[in-house]
């Protein structure tokens, strides 16, 4: 059967309103406002108003993490600034605000001054194609997990133009890591995408939330365990921070920033667990779909739940090695993945159009070979992702010597 075409206005709901607003206000029985200036105002106030909220929210985002990480940590957290530390993050922008902005003699100024703004717009743009809730979106592209997988690769140029052009070898250096480990994790996050792709059939996140009927975690859990750790590595968290190893790196690709500039980066690796999160509910969690409350709600609580998950990850894990992160990609997760991707083939091409009964029986097969896997492949990894040193044996003549003093 084929999909019935319906009008982007008929099909969300938010933006149908406000074009409504706009559309048939009169005054004394005119209508100031043309159909052309109803659409455009319309789009730019869901524009402004999603782009506003995630920053609002994630300003809360950095104080809610590092009182959390201050409780991993056996810490207070922040707790100078009203009342429980409220007011730090509308402290540190004002700190960032009134710093000096400086730049270093022999910088390529036109890219250096570009960075921060190409940074900053892909975890913004990632939720352009993201449904909130039911017929509440800002677009529903009919290839909208391609287009999250392209502007998800924009940091990396970002932070090559932020290293390059800051003429300091520490920045190149960040710059270098970060480009080699956000290439080499696209690959396993890419494969783990395509098997919920085949259960789907559709490329809109619409119809990928629309198609759950079982969640697909459970239908996907080892694309959820990939795509859980290479997402993490793409926004360069711990343990996969080494693109900002302060102990080698000082502060890596962005070493020589300060003030506002500064702060976009910090804004953007702040927005982006939020958009991974967001990501994350929607292709294996659902999305708005749950009972009772509102779809709306729905979808919040689920972002939340992930994004306490990864701050989990961050706050407990320690750094990994550069040697041991690009093993990880190449010799752990793509493997994986790989099998990932064919055994749901098999599976879709045994089941075409599944049962509920049938769907429960993938469920088992998934289960049952991502624990396999898992297992076995953490034996035969666990020695070249080890970060313990061989112990070196104990020298005879050591032993005497001990015997001599005993």
């Amino acid at each position: 059967m084929e999909p019935i075409y319906v009008p982007f206005r008929e099909a969300n709901s938010f933006y149908r309103n406000l074009y409504d607003l706009f559309a048939e206000w009169s005054f004394w029985g005119v209508s100031p406002i043309p159909d052309w200036l109803a659409y455009f105002l319309a789009g730019f106030l869901i524009v402004f108003a999603v782009v506003n909220t995630v920053v609002i929210v994630t300003t809360i985002g950095t104080w809610v993490e590092r009182r959390l990480i201050g409780r991993f940590q056996s810490r207070l957290g922040p707790n100078r600034w009203g009342p429980w530390g409220l007011l730090t993050p509308v402290a540190d922008a004002v700190k960032l605000l009134s710093k000096e902005d400086t730049r270093p003699e022999g910088v390529d100024r036109w890219v250096f001054n570009l960075a921060p703004l190409v940074f900053i717009v892909s975890p913004l743009l990632v939720f352009a194609v993201i449904p909130f809730g039911k017929n509440t979106y800002i677009a529903n592209l009919n290839i909208g997990i391609l287009f999250i997988i392209a502007v998800t690769t924009v940091p990396t140029i970002a932070m090559f133009m932020a290293g390059w052009a800051s003429g300091n070898r520490y920045s190149l250096f960040g710059a270098m890591r970060g480009v080699a480990q956000l290439v080499s994790y696209e690959v396993p996050m890419v494969l783990s995408i395509v098997g919920v792709l085949l259960l789907a059939g559709s490329l809109s996140l619409v119809d990928i939330v629309e198609a759950q009927r079982i969640p697909f975690i459970l239908l996907q859990p080892l694309g959820f365990f990939i795509f859980l750790l290479a997402i993490s590595a793409e926004m360069n968290r711990s343990p996969f921070d080494i693109v900002e190893a302060d102990s080698e790196l000082v502060a890596g690709f962005h070493t020589e920033y300060s003030g506002m500039k500064w702060g976009t980066f910090q804004l953007a690796e702040f927005i982006a667990p939020f958009g991974a999160a967001s990501i994350i509910t929607t292709l294996f969690l659902k999305g708005w779909d749950g009972p009772l409350l509102p779809s709306h709600l729905w979808f919040f609580l689920k972002v939340c739940f992930v994004w306490f998950v990864l701050l989990w990850i961050r706050a407990t894990l320690p750094r990994l090695r550069v040697d041991q992160i690009m093993g990880l990609a190449w010799k752990f997760l793509f493997p994986l993945g790989i099998l990932n991707l064919f055994i749901t083939a098999a599976e879709v091409l045994v089941w075409e159009t599944p049962t509920t009964v049938q769907l429960w029986a993938m469920v088992g097969i998934n289960w049952v070979i991502a624990i396999v896997c898992l297992v076995a492949v953490s034996h035969l990894m666990s020695d070249k992702l080890s970060t313990r040193a061989p112990l070196a044996p104990f020298p005879v003549r050591v032993r005497r010597d001990l015997r001599e003093v005993r």
